[in-house]
């Protein structure tokens, strides 16, 4: 009978435990529909493994750069590890995580979250944890990903609850059921790509007018916090062999300062890395800014985004010598496969945004 019991008692737990999980998988947001940037982070992990280049950072990254336009112009095999207001901590664990996956020739960081030293007070303490959750929730499990909770947690958040609801995303979304819609359970047990190896693609046109009014700054000094966070990312990938890489991408808004401009050049002259301001490329990358952005010069839409990448892998070959693969036929069908989806998204998104 003992045994018995332990068999029941046992059972009786697995199907609360599936329970509890079917729940949860119906209660976080799906970011299939609205909100997409909230699955980038987690779709890396079925395409980890043979990237040269990584992309780490912002929207800066993951609207701008294409990887199937390097694949096809340079035979460079890249993938973007972006998310929405990616912060530099929360960028420097994704490198971390990155490392436990493949060791790439380059990483490849841009350097807007520079100006964002400590967690952001701008915006609802929901806002800012939206913001975290898209960048955390979809990591997988590691040291790296709980440090960057740990880096990352609103002052509201910091609470037994706050810290393990990352953990046990049910006990941040237990309430959410009047919000539920039809992709909740659309998308219950599984989840579309979104992307194309990071690059979240955008066929719209919405032209760059007047310029974006902002206000000098009173102080243009990067914080200690954010150098210390770039540090351990040269010291990072430096224990790889990996270089890095750093670049502004060619955004009119928000403003790039000058200040910020010298201040990064002259860390990137004191660390012999690269660093490239893309705003300053405009004409050789042959930017238009009444076609290529789709937000009045804040993103690049796709066209702007492979033009970028036709500009920027170049670079990637001749001063990074990153290696053309187009020459090896499992990965030349491998990139062909991802080729065809993206063009395939590509035709879809035109018909739609003509329509």
């Amino acid at each position: 009978m003992k045994k018995k019991s332990k068999i029941l008692l046992c059972a009786a737990v697995l199907v609360c435990l599936a329970l509890l999980w079917l729940l949860q998988a119906l209660l976080v947001p799906k970011y299939m529909t609205r909100s997409k940037e909230g699955a980038l982070i987690g779709e890396y992990y079925a395409n980890a493994g043979g990237n040269d280049v990584i992309f780490i950072g912002d929207c800066e990254v993951y609207e701008n750069f294409s990887p199937i336009t390097l694949w096809e112009q340079y035979g460079i095999t890249s993938y973007i590890r972006g998310s929405a207001q990616q912060t530099i901590w929360q960028s420097y664990y994704l490198m971390e995580e990155t490392f436990r996956y493949e060791t790439p020739r380059v990483m490849v960081f841009n350097v807007l979250s520079m100006k964002y030293d400590t967690p952001q007070s701008t915006g609802s303490s929901e806002q800012r944890e939206a913001y975290n959750r898209m960048t955390l929730d979809t990591m997988r499990w590691s040291s790296a990903k709980w440090n960057a909770i740990q880096a990352s947690m609103t002052q509201e958040e910091r609470s037994w609850e706050g810290e393990f609801s990352y953990l046990f995303p049910l006990l941040r979304y237990h309430s959410r059921w009047s919000q539920l819609e039809k992709e909740d359970f659309q998308y219950l047990l599984h989840r579309d790509v979104v992307s194309d190896n990071g690059y979240l693609m955008q066929t719209g046109v919405k032209p760059y007018t007047t310029p974006h009014a902002e206000r000098p700054l009173v102080d243009y000094t990067f914080g200690e916090n954010s150098y210390a966070y770039l540090d351990k990312m040269v010291q990072l990938c430096e224990s790889y062999g990996t270089q890095l890489v750093l670049i502004k991408a060619p955004s009119l808004y928000p403003t790039w300062w000058e200040q910020w401009d010298a201040q990064i050049q002259d860390y990137a002259d004191a660390h012999n890395l690269l660093y490239l301001n893309l705003l300053e490329y405009q004409e050789e990358i042959g930017l238009d800014w009444s076609a290529d952005t789709y937000d009045t010069g804040l993103h690049l839409n796709v066209y702007g985004a492979e033009k970028l990448s036709a500009f920027f892998g170049k670079i990637l070959s001749e001063q990074c010598g990153v290696p053309d693969h187009r020459g090896d036929a499992q990965i030349s069908a491998l990139w062909q496969n991802k080729a065809d989806t993206y063009y395939a998204r590509k035709e879809a998104m035109e018909a739609q945004t003509t329509n």
